[in-house]
């Protein structure tokens, strides 16, 4: 089926508080930008495709968009409430998929969620937190029909696709972080601030690990599983998501031994210059002690001392604490203490 796309003067906008998006495609093109209270009969029209994106609605907005689409409570409880792990769920014939998202904010990474509802003929994206717009994903797409027409499962790819292209952003910045923090490790002990830096990177890499982990497995299930909504065709565009996910875990794994090598090879760092300095002290305290004993043998408030009586006595003390004190000097200057 062709249908032209409607000038922008004939589609309906979209004005909804918490509604970003919402078009109605036929062949990958979109035909009209619709209302929530429209979709159901935009997706029950033959080859009309519907998709949604939601950045955190309240429940009147998602109890809408259940009606239209008829999704199920537990899906949009989740979805009202986003403090969920990444899944994938089945609902009849349709998925609830969750993806956690990241950015990086003032340093540290933020997390997001991003609740996806895919059925036939619809797909309703929610975004809770920190996380990019997908509009580059629809833009994207919508430059592409022939790719778009594929359906609600190739929408479905481009979004997780992006989702995970997201981390690596995230991922460099925190890379020449590492990389800087590690250069002054190998020229001076790291201060305070920079060690609660190393700590709290390598939380934060940990916490994005955990994050992502599980997307592997939702992806798995989307290549694998025989999952209605999934077509054959579009499985391989999943395990290329998987890899890319997987990518991204060994970058974190690489980072994150990276920031302990960092942190322990400031700490032998701080050691080698303490001991360092140790050695300079116990030196000097050396060729200290030689004249201090002397003087305080001589200083010694006795009468009958045999040494007193000499007329070169005291040259000659003072000539053996400069020999002393000269011989140990030259030692420790030839051990490396001074």
């Amino acid at each position: 089926m062709n249908v032209p796309s409607l000038p922008a003067s004939l589609s309906e906008p979209v004005s909804a508080e918490g509604v970003v998006a919402a078009g109605a495609y036929v062949d990958g093109r979109r035909v009209a930008n619709i209302a929530i209270s429209e979709a159901s009969s935009w997706r029950a029209k033959p080859g009309h495709v519907v998709w949604i994106g939601l950045h955190e609605p309240d429940m009147a907005l998602l109890s809408a968009v259940q009606k239209q689409f008829d999704l199920h409570d537990l899906a949009i409880e989740d979805a009202n409430h986003a403090h969920q792990r990444p899944k994938i769920e089945q609902y009849g014939e349709a998925l609830f998929i969750v993806a956690r998202t990241a950015q990086l904010v003032e340093g540290r990474i933020a997390f997001g969620e991003t609740h996806i509802f895919v059925g036939e003929g619809y797909l309703v994206s929610v975004r809770h937190g920190a996380s990019t717009s997908y509009t580059p994903v629809r833009e994207r797409c919508e430059s592409c029909p022939r790719a778009l027409a594929r359906g609600e499962d190739y929408i479905l790819y481009a979004i997780l696709d992006f989702i995970v292209d997201n981390y690596s952003p995230v991922l460099e910045s925190i890379h020449e972080e590492v990389e800087s923090i590690e250069d002054d490790v190998l020229s001076k002990p790291i201060s305070k601030a920079q060690i609660e830096r190393l700590y709290m990177l390598r939380r934060d890499l940990l916490r994005l690990r955990t994050a992502i982990g599980p997307l592997v497995e939702v992806c798995r299930r989307l290549e694998h599983d025989e999952l209605a909504m999934v077509r054959a065709t579009m499985q391989p565009l999943f395990r290329d998501v998987t890899d890319h996910v997987r990518n991204i875990q060994e970058r974190i794994d690489s980072m994150r031994e990276v920031l302990a090598f960092a942190f322990e090879a400031s700490l032998l760092v701080g050691q080698a210059q303490e001991t360092a300095v140790s050695k300079k002290l116990a030196s000097w305290l050396a060729i200290i002690a030689i004249p201090t004993a002397l003087a305080g043998i001589y200083g010694m408030n006795f009468k009958h001392m045999p040494e007193l009586e000499w007329e070169y006595g005291y040259y000659m003390l003072l000539g053996v604490m400069l020999m002393a004190c000269g011989a140990l000097y030259w030692r420790f200057r030839h051990v490396g203490w001074l």
